[in-house]
């Protein structure tokens, strides 16, 4: 089960950037439980979306209660924030991240209740919270934010933008935004536009009233693809957390599997071609 739900190549990426428990006492106690199967723990739960009540913790060798509190300090510590950017960097080496074009949207989804919620437009006024995500042309997604439900997609554009860290790659600069962005009408403003501008971006909204909302695009398709994959992780399909903070990191958490699915193939991929030659 620790294998699967954490595989080689994804601890290799996490194990670094853990943070190292304090010492215990010496004399007694029992032995810290594993942070791979930790992390496999809630690897399982993100894509299974299970409660936590429900968690077969046993399953990894683990105990319920372990797992939460990990996943709380973890959470605390930004350590899935550090895990996506390192495998966006990974990613950008082996030439995984197209620059040239990035798109961004968002999706809702159900919430219970807590922090960022809010009543859904299109939900007829139910409580929801949604996941704002930037992702390149292939859809890799760069960055992903929550808000209640009722925000308006454009208040998140720039959140979205400065959040993103420099991302380094084989040679040159870090990069830190793509060569064009694409949004949809929810983002048709004269400001937005003449501020992403001013960043040195590209930009491309659809205009309201002028084009027709009934083609995703050439180019904008690809993050309704990104969104889809975010929500193939059940525990995001709908919102359980109470905290924000909590929402959000499941939310980091499904930004890893994708990037790490993704240089996964990509090795296999230039695995194939090696082989070949």
């Amino acid at each position: 089960m620790i294998q699967t739900w954490a595989p080689e190549d994804l601890w290799a990426v996490a194990q670094p950037l853990i943070p190292v428990a304090a010492k215990r006492p010496q004399g007694g106690g029992k032995r810290r439980a594993d942070d791979r199967a930790v992390l496999a723990a809630i690897g399982y739960m993100v894509q299974a979306g299970c409660s936590w009540r429900k968690l077969p913790a046993a399953l990894f060798g683990v105990s319920r209660p372990t797992v939460h509190r990990r996943f709380s300090e973890w959470t605390r510590y930004g350590l899935w924030e550090q895990i996506h950017h390192a495998l966006l960097h990974r990613l950008n080496v082996a030439g995984g991240i197209d620059w040239s074009r990035a798109m961004i949207d968002s999706i809702s989804v159900r919430a219970l209740k807590g922090d960022l919620t809010g009543p859904n437009p299109v939900d007829r006024g139910k409580p929801g919270s949604k996941i704002h995500v930037l992702c390149d042309r292939r859809g890799v997604p760069l960055q992903v934010l929550i808000s209640a439900a009722n925000t308006p997609d454009a208040q998140l554009l720039f959140p979205l933008l400065d959040a993103l860290t420099p991302v380094r790659g084989r040679r040159g600069r870090p990069r830190r935004r793509p060569g064009k962005l694409h949004a949809d009408k929810a983002y048709d403003h004269k400001a937005i536009r003449a501020e992403v501008r001013r960043r040195g971006i590209a930009v491309r909204i659809a205009r309201k009233g002028i084009e027709s909302s009934q083609r995703l695009g050439r180019h904008r398709w690809i993050v309704e693809s990104c969104l889809s994959w975010f929500t193939n992780n059940r525990r995001l399909a709908r919102r359980y957390e109470r905290k924000a903070e909590h929402f959000q990191a499941f939310a980091d958490l499904a930004a890893i599997l994708i990037c790490h699915r993704r240089l996964a193939g990509s090795s296999r991929h230039q695995a194939s071609l090696a082989d070949r030659e």
